[in-house]
């Protein structure tokens, strides 16, 4: 991640922040989301039942994509973040929207783009991303969404 003085965060607007490595979602990922979220729906965690489908295989969750979200961002080395950090939260979405499924023990990765910097108290930042997470050999992507986060310098 790169440090950048909250005065110049806004110079990074509308620019690509690179991507992430890829990160394979596998079936054990799979089941142990589905035992935390208690969403057992067969699509997800029954192979033999989910062949049956126009899928072939098993998917991930959306929300199990959306979840790889921090993981995925911690692992961006052009991610910035303001210099003097002392904490960052989620702040939520303006847009997330599902745009593809993703198979089992197929690779994602996630792509951002800063949309907005806005300082909304002193020391107190709000930064508006772009993420596109993109499924490694696919033409869509498995999600793209406008994140939110708050920054606390």
């Amino acid at each position: 991640m790169k440090l950048v003085p909250p005065a110049e965060l806004a110079s990074y607007v509308g620019k690509e922040l690179g991507t992430s490595e890829w990160f394979q979602i596998d079936q054990a990922r799979i089941n142990a989301f589905a035992d935390a979220t208690l969403d057992h729906q067969f699509i997800h965690v029954n192979p033999e039942m989910a062949k049956a489908t126009p899928f072939g295989t098993t998917i991930a969750h959306g929300y199990l994509t959306v979840s790889l979200l921090p993981y995925l961002q911690a692992n961006m080395p052009d991610m910035i973040v303001p210099q003097g950090l002392k904490m960052g939260m989620n702040y939520g979405f303006d847009k997330l929207r599902f745009m593809a499924p993703v198979k089992v023990d197929k690779r994602v990765r996630a792509r951002a783009k800063l949309l907005a910097a806005d300082e909304k108290k002193p020391g107190q930042w709000l930064l508006k991303f772009e993420y596109t997470i993109e499924i490694e050999g696919e033409d869509k992507p498995a999600l793209v969404a406008e994140w939110l986060l708050m920054y606390f310098v």
